[in-house]
Protein backbone atom coordinates (compact mmCIF):
# COMPACT_ATOMS: atom_id res chain seq x y z
CA UNK A 1 0.00 0.00 0.00
CA UNK A 2 1.28 3.38 -0.88
CA UNK A 3 0.02 6.62 0.52
CA UNK A 4 1.49 10.48 -0.55
CA UNK A 5 2.20 13.12 1.17
CA UNK A 6 3.28 16.33 -0.26
CA UNK A 7 4.36 19.81 0.87
CA UNK A 8 4.47 22.44 -1.61
CA UNK A 9 4.14 25.87 -2.44
CA UNK A 10 1.38 27.39 -4.83
CA UNK A 11 0.99 30.73 -6.04
CA UNK A 12 -1.94 32.50 -4.56
CA UNK A 13 -4.42 31.18 -2.13
CA UNK A 14 -8.14 32.93 -0.86
CA UNK A 15 -7.21 35.84 -2.89
CA UNK A 16 -3.46 36.45 -1.19
CA UNK A 17 -0.47 37.63 -3.35
CA UNK A 18 2.12 34.83 -3.01
CA UNK A 19 4.49 37.21 -0.68
CA UNK A 20 1.59 38.02 1.69
CA UNK A 21 1.22 35.78 5.35
CA UNK A 22 -1.89 33.97 6.39
CA UNK A 23 -3.76 36.35 8.45
CA UNK A 24 -4.17 34.86 11.81
CA UNK A 25 -7.09 33.90 13.75
CA UNK A 26 -8.33 36.99 16.22
CA UNK A 27 -8.25 34.80 19.39
CA UNK A 28 -6.49 31.31 19.25
CA UNK A 29 -7.92 29.28 21.74
CA UNK A 30 -5.90 28.90 25.06
CA UNK A 31 -6.36 24.62 24.82
CA UNK A 32 -6.99 22.83 21.62
CA UNK A 33 -10.71 22.58 20.27
CA UNK A 34 -12.30 20.78 18.39
CA UNK A 35 -16.22 22.35 17.05
CA UNK A 36 -17.70 19.65 15.43
CA UNK A 37 -21.08 20.29 13.45
CA UNK A 38 -22.76 18.57 10.46
CA UNK A 39 -21.12 19.37 7.60
CA UNK A 40 -22.95 20.20 4.40
CA UNK A 41 -22.84 17.89 1.52
CA UNK A 42 -21.91 20.06 -1.29
CA UNK A 43 -21.40 17.94 -3.78
CA UNK A 44 -24.77 15.87 -3.74
CA UNK A 45 -27.27 16.64 -1.23
CA UNK A 46 -28.99 14.10 0.71
CA UNK A 47 -30.50 11.27 0.11
CA UNK A 48 -28.19 10.65 -2.18
CA UNK A 49 -29.04 8.05 -5.05
CA UNK A 50 -25.71 6.98 -5.81
CA UNK A 51 -25.00 6.47 -9.63
CA UNK A 52 -23.94 3.44 -11.49
CA UNK A 53 -20.47 2.75 -11.20
CA UNK A 54 -18.14 2.12 -14.22
CA UNK A 55 -16.79 -1.12 -14.62
CA UNK A 56 -13.14 0.47 -13.61
CA UNK A 57 -14.68 1.86 -10.20
CA UNK A 58 -16.17 -1.49 -9.96
CA UNK A 59 -12.63 -3.18 -10.21
CA UNK A 60 -11.08 -1.21 -8.07
CA UNK A 61 -13.67 -1.25 -5.22
CA UNK A 62 -13.18 -5.58 -5.65
CA UNK A 63 -8.87 -5.08 -5.92
CA UNK A 64 -8.88 -3.13 -2.55
CA UNK A 65 -11.28 -5.20 -0.47
CA UNK A 66 -8.98 -8.33 -1.61
CA UNK A 67 -5.73 -6.36 -0.51
CA UNK A 68 -7.30 -5.79 2.68
CA UNK A 69 -7.88 -9.31 3.32
CA UNK A 70 -4.46 -10.17 2.31
CA UNK A 71 -2.64 -7.57 4.62
CA UNK A 72 -5.13 -8.66 7.80
CA UNK A 73 -4.03 -12.46 6.97
CA UNK A 74 -0.75 -11.72 7.13
CA UNK A 75 -0.93 -9.68 10.05
CA UNK A 76 -0.84 -6.25 9.13
CA UNK A 77 -2.51 -2.84 9.54
CA UNK A 78 -2.24 -3.47 13.51
CA UNK A 79 -4.63 -1.03 15.14
CA UNK A 80 -3.63 -1.94 18.83
CA UNK A 81 -0.68 1.11 18.74
CA UNK A 82 2.19 -0.79 19.27
CA UNK A 83 3.43 -2.91 22.98
CA UNK A 84 6.06 -5.15 24.36
CA UNK A 85 6.67 -6.19 20.67
CA UNK A 86 7.60 -2.72 19.35
CA UNK A 87 10.01 -1.06 21.99
CA UNK A 88 11.24 2.23 21.52
CA UNK A 89 13.89 4.04 23.25
CA UNK A 90 14.05 7.93 23.14
CA UNK A 91 17.86 8.09 20.39
CA UNK A 92 14.55 5.45 17.76
CA UNK A 93 12.14 9.02 18.83
CA UNK A 94 14.37 11.64 17.61
CA UNK A 95 15.72 10.01 14.89
CA UNK A 96 12.37 8.93 13.37
CA UNK A 97 11.27 12.65 14.00
CA UNK A 98 13.81 14.24 12.26
CA UNK A 99 13.53 11.67 9.16
CA UNK A 100 9.78 12.03 9.31
CA UNK A 101 9.09 15.80 10.22
CA UNK A 102 12.09 17.37 8.00
CA UNK A 103 12.27 15.32 5.06
CA UNK A 104 9.87 15.03 1.86
CA UNK A 105 8.71 11.99 0.53
CA UNK A 106 8.61 13.73 -3.11
CA UNK A 107 9.78 16.64 -5.04
CA UNK A 108 8.56 18.45 -7.99
CA UNK A 109 10.18 17.41 -10.90
CA UNK A 110 9.08 19.91 -13.47
CA UNK A 111 5.35 19.08 -13.91
CA UNK A 112 5.84 15.85 -12.26
CA UNK A 113 6.50 14.42 -8.74
CA UNK A 114 9.47 12.10 -8.30
CA UNK A 115 10.01 9.47 -5.39
CA UNK A 116 13.01 10.81 -3.31
CA UNK A 117 13.28 11.54 0.65
CA UNK A 118 14.48 14.75 0.45
CA UNK A 119 15.94 17.36 3.15
CA UNK A 120 13.56 19.83 3.78
CA UNK A 121 12.38 22.35 6.84
CA UNK A 122 10.45 21.62 9.68
CA UNK A 123 6.74 22.56 7.88
CA UNK A 124 3.57 22.83 10.37
CA UNK A 125 0.66 24.86 10.39
CA UNK A 126 0.89 28.31 12.18
CA UNK A 127 -2.99 28.91 12.10
CA UNK A 128 -5.81 27.23 13.17
CA UNK A 129 -7.16 24.02 10.65
CA UNK A 130 -10.46 24.69 9.75
CA UNK A 131 -11.55 21.11 8.40
CA UNK A 132 -14.11 20.17 5.79
CA UNK A 133 -15.29 16.91 4.41
CA UNK A 134 -17.06 16.26 0.80
CA UNK A 135 -17.87 13.53 -0.70
CA UNK A 136 -18.29 13.05 -4.68
CA UNK A 137 -21.39 11.89 -5.84
CA UNK A 138 -20.95 8.20 -6.14
CA UNK A 139 -21.13 8.33 -2.39
CA UNK A 140 -23.75 7.05 -0.78
CA UNK A 141 -25.43 8.25 2.71
CA UNK A 142 -24.59 4.97 5.09
CA UNK A 143 -21.06 5.82 3.63
CA UNK A 144 -21.00 9.19 4.11
CA UNK A 145 -22.14 9.39 7.20
CA UNK A 146 -19.56 6.97 8.83
CA UNK A 147 -16.73 8.80 7.05
CA UNK A 148 -17.65 11.93 8.31
CA UNK A 149 -18.09 10.21 12.04
CA UNK A 150 -14.55 9.07 11.60
CA UNK A 151 -12.61 12.37 10.36
CA UNK A 152 -14.75 14.81 12.97
CA UNK A 153 -13.33 12.30 15.97
CA UNK A 154 -9.73 12.13 14.24
CA UNK A 155 -9.79 15.67 14.19
CA UNK A 156 -10.40 15.84 17.70
CA UNK A 157 -7.62 13.54 18.61
CA UNK A 158 -4.98 15.30 16.80
CA UNK A 159 -6.39 18.48 18.06
CA UNK A 160 -5.69 17.02 21.58
CA UNK A 161 -2.38 15.43 20.78
CA UNK A 162 -1.09 18.50 18.87
CA UNK A 163 -2.54 20.99 20.94
CA UNK A 164 -3.25 22.61 17.34
CA UNK A 165 -6.83 24.21 17.53
CA UNK A 166 -8.82 22.04 14.47
CA UNK A 167 -12.49 22.67 14.21
CA UNK A 168 -15.02 21.56 11.56
CA UNK A 169 -16.53 23.70 9.31
CA UNK A 170 -19.10 23.71 6.07
CA UNK A 171 -17.23 27.51 5.14
CA UNK A 172 -13.89 28.96 4.40
CA UNK A 173 -12.03 25.90 5.23
CA UNK A 174 -8.17 25.28 4.72
CA UNK A 175 -8.12 21.87 4.92
CA UNK A 176 -10.28 20.03 2.82
CA UNK A 177 -11.14 15.93 2.30
CA UNK A 178 -12.36 14.70 -0.07
CA UNK A 179 -13.92 11.10 -0.09
CA UNK A 180 -14.06 10.52 -4.75
CA UNK A 181 -14.56 7.16 -6.13
CA UNK A 182 -12.59 6.99 -9.65
CA UNK A 183 -15.63 8.45 -11.29
CA UNK A 184 -16.07 11.05 -9.10
CA UNK A 185 -11.96 12.49 -9.74
CA UNK A 186 -12.28 11.94 -13.09
CA UNK A 187 -14.63 15.27 -12.94
CA UNK A 188 -13.02 16.91 -10.39
CA UNK A 189 -10.13 18.94 -11.75
CA UNK A 190 -12.46 22.52 -11.34
CA UNK A 191 -13.42 22.04 -7.81
CA UNK A 192 -9.43 21.11 -7.10
CA UNK A 193 -8.71 24.17 -8.55
CA UNK A 194 -11.72 26.42 -6.81
CA UNK A 195 -10.02 24.76 -3.43
CA UNK A 196 -6.54 25.89 -3.89
CA UNK A 197 -6.66 28.66 -6.53
CA UNK A 198 -3.24 28.73 -7.99
CA UNK A 199 -2.24 25.05 -7.21
CA UNK A 200 0.45 23.38 -9.86
CA UNK A 201 0.13 21.21 -12.86
CA UNK A 202 2.23 18.31 -10.94
CA UNK A 203 -0.07 18.89 -7.74
CA UNK A 204 -3.31 18.60 -9.91
CA UNK A 205 -2.02 15.62 -12.01
CA UNK A 206 -0.85 13.41 -8.72
CA UNK A 207 -4.45 13.95 -7.32
CA UNK A 208 -5.99 13.48 -10.96
CA UNK A 209 -4.18 10.34 -12.20
CA UNK A 210 -3.81 8.17 -9.08
CA UNK A 211 -2.32 5.00 -9.89
CA UNK A 212 -3.99 2.03 -8.53
CA UNK A 213 -1.17 1.12 -5.80
CA UNK A 214 -1.79 4.76 -4.10
CA UNK A 215 -4.42 4.22 -1.77
CA UNK A 216 -4.95 7.83 -0.58
CA UNK A 217 -2.91 11.13 -1.02
CA UNK A 218 -2.42 14.32 1.19
CA UNK A 219 -0.76 17.73 -0.37
CA UNK A 220 0.15 20.88 1.95
CA UNK A 221 0.44 23.95 0.49
CA UNK A 222 2.76 26.96 1.72
CA UNK A 223 3.05 30.43 0.44
CA UNK A 224 5.57 32.96 -0.63
CA UNK A 225 8.17 30.56 0.26
CA UNK A 226 7.00 30.22 3.99
CA UNK A 227 7.50 26.59 5.38
CA UNK A 228 3.96 27.48 7.42
CA UNK A 229 0.91 25.28 6.42
CA UNK A 230 -1.77 27.49 4.53
CA UNK A 231 -3.71 24.88 3.04
CA UNK A 232 -4.09 21.18 2.30
CA UNK A 233 -6.03 18.88 0.29
CA UNK A 234 -6.62 15.07 1.76
CA UNK A 235 -8.27 12.85 -0.98
CA UNK A 236 -9.24 8.84 0.06
CA UNK A 237 -10.48 6.95 -2.84
CA UNK A 238 -14.15 6.21 -2.19
CA UNK A 239 -14.06 2.43 -3.27
CA UNK A 240 -11.83 1.54 0.06
CA UNK A 241 -13.19 -1.03 2.48
CA UNK A 242 -14.32 0.24 5.83
CA UNK A 243 -10.67 -0.38 7.58
CA UNK A 244 -8.16 0.77 4.51
CA UNK A 245 -10.70 4.09 4.71
CA UNK A 246 -9.95 4.45 8.37
CA UNK A 247 -6.27 3.65 7.66
CA UNK A 248 -6.21 6.56 4.96
CA UNK A 249 -7.86 8.88 7.30
CA UNK A 250 -5.15 8.06 10.37
CA UNK A 251 -2.16 8.73 7.63
CA UNK A 252 -3.00 11.22 5.55
CA UNK A 253 -4.79 13.71 8.00
CA UNK A 254 -2.03 13.34 10.46
CA UNK A 255 0.64 13.76 7.78
CA UNK A 256 -1.25 16.91 6.53
CA UNK A 257 -0.35 18.28 9.58
CA UNK A 258 3.34 18.03 9.04
CA UNK A 259 4.71 14.78 9.09
CA UNK A 260 5.48 13.99 5.27
CA UNK A 261 8.05 11.60 5.05
CA UNK A 262 8.05 7.95 6.01
CA UNK A 263 10.78 5.96 6.86
CA UNK A 264 11.37 2.10 7.00
CA UNK A 265 12.95 2.04 11.03
CA UNK A 266 10.19 4.27 12.20
CA UNK A 267 8.60 1.28 14.40
CA UNK A 268 5.74 1.31 15.78
CA UNK A 269 4.36 3.73 13.14
CA UNK A 270 1.78 4.57 10.19
CA UNK A 271 5.00 6.55 8.88
CA UNK A 272 6.90 3.24 7.41
CA UNK A 273 5.21 1.98 3.93
CA UNK A 274 5.66 -1.76 5.37
CA UNK A 275 1.79 -1.34 6.30
CA UNK A 276 2.29 -3.20 10.09
CA UNK A 277 0.67 -0.58 11.41
CA UNK A 278 -2.99 0.61 9.98
CA UNK A 279 -3.80 3.03 12.65
CA UNK A 280 -2.21 5.96 14.92
CA UNK A 281 0.56 4.49 17.53
CA UNK A 282 1.28 5.95 20.36
CA UNK A 283 5.00 6.47 18.74
CA UNK A 284 2.90 9.09 15.99
CA UNK A 285 0.86 10.33 18.95
CA UNK A 286 4.61 11.82 20.66
CA UNK A 287 5.95 12.93 16.73
CA UNK A 288 2.67 14.88 16.67
CA UNK A 289 3.42 16.53 20.03
CA UNK A 290 7.23 16.62 19.31
CA UNK A 291 5.87 18.51 15.82
CA UNK A 292 3.96 21.49 17.87
CA UNK A 293 6.01 21.92 20.81
CA UNK A 294 7.02 25.67 21.14
CA UNK A 295 10.55 24.95 21.32
CA UNK A 296 10.83 24.16 17.79
CA UNK A 297 10.18 27.09 15.16
CA UNK A 298 8.19 26.62 12.00
CA UNK A 299 11.19 26.63 8.98
CA UNK A 300 14.21 25.32 11.03
CA UNK A 301 16.69 22.95 9.43
CA UNK A 302 17.57 19.29 10.69
CA UNK A 303 20.58 20.44 11.67
CA UNK A 304 18.98 23.28 14.13
CA UNK A 305 15.85 20.85 15.61
CA UNK A 306 18.27 17.91 16.11
CA UNK A 307 19.55 18.89 19.67
CA UNK A 308 15.49 20.57 20.82
CA UNK A 309 14.58 16.82 19.07
CA UNK A 310 16.66 14.85 21.70
CA UNK A 311 15.75 16.69 24.58
CA UNK A 312 11.99 16.75 24.19
CA UNK A 313 12.16 12.98 22.95
CA UNK A 314 14.03 12.21 26.61
CA UNK A 315 11.51 14.15 28.31
CA UNK A 316 8.60 12.12 26.65
CA UNK A 317 9.83 8.44 26.72
CA UNK A 318 12.28 9.03 29.85
CA UNK A 319 15.58 9.14 28.60
CA UNK A 320 15.77 4.59 27.97
CA UNK A 321 18.36 5.44 24.84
Amino acid sequence: MVCRALSLPVAALLGLSACAAPPPAAVAPATPSVVARPVSRTIAPAPVTAPKPSAESEALRIYYRRLQNDLLTQGLLRGDGGGPDTPFTDTMLARDFIRIALYDEYVSDGDMLRAQATESKLRRWDQPVRMSVEFGPSVPDAQRDRDMTSVTAYAARLSKISGLPIRMTDSNANYHVLFLSEDDRAGYEARLRELVPGIGGSSLRAIMNLPRDQLCIVIAFSEGGSSSYAKAIAVIRAEHPDLLTTSCIHEELSQGLGLANDSPQARPSIFNDDEEFGLLTTHDELLLKMLYDKRFRTGMTAAEAAPIARQIATELVGGNS
